[in-house]
């Protein structure tokens, strides 16, 4: 996903991009830090209900996904895909009507836990609370683009505490046997919840996994977003070549706890907590980009009013866009069209209740199946 910016400094060529690209790349990284921490404002200021962040694990997402065709490829998220959904195509306002359950939510129109982020416009794959049930999802896909011939690359991504489900295992050998445009990313940030990495894991790395099928396990530094960016890239090349899928372990740190009804330092100690500032992307990204010259005092400056300007607009949209009614909770649940002879007696998908097998139409309901 390159810009049409045509500057390219040393680092830029290094990776193929251009200098438009990196400060792209970095805008969305600061965009989803600066979309999470508000979140955690309006969680604790009682203003939304729920928060699970993606602090920490932005660079590699940014950097994983921006090779990916958008509105071509398709990605199947997780929880903390926050950054992830920002690079493909949804925007500030977008994350934070899901945050609201507005009723224009783009992701579920309020009916999902804040978190669960799809977009259909953008082929971003709505995800379901068991977790790893989007490797299915994605393989499916990535399956159906090989039958089509459509050049279709399919990514999905999750935690290393989620990659130990049986979806995984299942998914991962049925990609490798058919060697299908496929790429699973595992943001492995050390923690499962509160489980740490050495009781989930008995390798050093989930990437060592990959060898069990036969395809290429990956480990790269979730801190180096044009490293991401370079393993993401040649994966997603090597799925189009028909080469088959790539096992992408990154290499990333949980800022937050794990969600906001969790609390960390409850196991995490104080000296490790104190330590993850240094291994976070933003600030090396911001760094890197400074001493290559492509980031500018000046442009640093515009980027961060823009952001502290959308963020706030995003906000106060959510903020002031109506509830959805309940009247129309089924929708997207039931069946718009029921197959017998009476309509349900809780109502049909996108309906109110009155002429639709509400109470007021019980009695007619249970005459007509008499």
């Amino acid at each position: 996903m390159t810009t049409t910016g045509k500057a390219q400094s040393e680092l830029a060529a290094s990776v193929g991009l251009t200098d438009a690209d990196l400060i792209a790349m970095y805008r969305t990284v600061a965009l989803a830090r600066a979309v999470d921490e508000r979140m955690w404002i309006l969680n604790r200021a009682g203003r939304i209900p729920f928060v699970i962040s993606g602090q920490g694990h932005e660079g590699a997402q940014v950097g994983i996904a921006w090779p990916l065709e958008r509105k071509k490829d398709w990605i199947a998220p997780f929880y903390r895909s926050i950054a992830t959904c920002l690079t493909f195509g949804m925007t500030a306002q977008d994350i934070l009507m899901a945050q609201y359950a507005k009723a224009s939510d783009p992701s579920s129109g309020g009916r999902q836990m804040p978190g669960h982020y799809g977009n259909a416009e953008n082929n971003l794959v709505s995800l379901s609370s068991p977790v790893a049930t989007q490797m299915l999802h994605a393989v499916g896909i990535a399956l159906a683009a090989k039958i089509r011939g459509t050049g279709q690359v399919a990514m999905t991504s999750m935690g290393e505490g989620s990659s130990n489900q049986g979806d995984v295992h299942e998914g991962l050998n049925f990609a490798a046997i058919h060697k299908l445009p496929f790429i699973l990313v595992i943001e492995n940030n050390g923690y499962a919840i509160s489980v740490p990495a050495d009781r989930q894991v008995a390798t050093p790395d989930v990437a060592d996994r990959a060898a069990g099928y036969g395809i290429p396990g990956v480990v790269v530094d979730g801190s180096d977003v044009l490293a991401c960016y370079a393993a993401a890239k040649e994966a997603a090349d090597r799925a189009r070549r028909g080469d088959g899928p790539t096992l992408i372990e990154a290499k990333v740190i949980r800022l937050t706890a794990h969600s906001s009804d969790d609390q960390q330092t409850k196991y995490r100690p104080e000296q490790e907590l104190a330590g993850l500032k240094a291994l976070d992307a933003l600030p090396h990204f911001r760094s890197q980009l400074a001493d290559a010259g492509v980031l500018t005092e000046e442009i640093e400056a515009d980027l961060t009013a823009s952001i502290k300007a959308e963020v706030h607009a995003a906000t106060e949209f959510a903020e002031a866009e109506p509830d959805p009614d309940p009247s129309t909770a089924m929708r997207w649940v039931y069946a718009e069209e029921w197959p017998s002879e009476a309509p349900p007696p809780w109502g049909l998908g996108g309906h109110g209740m009155e002429g639709h097998g509400g109470p007021d139409d019980r009695s007619a309901a249970e005459g007509a199946t008499d």
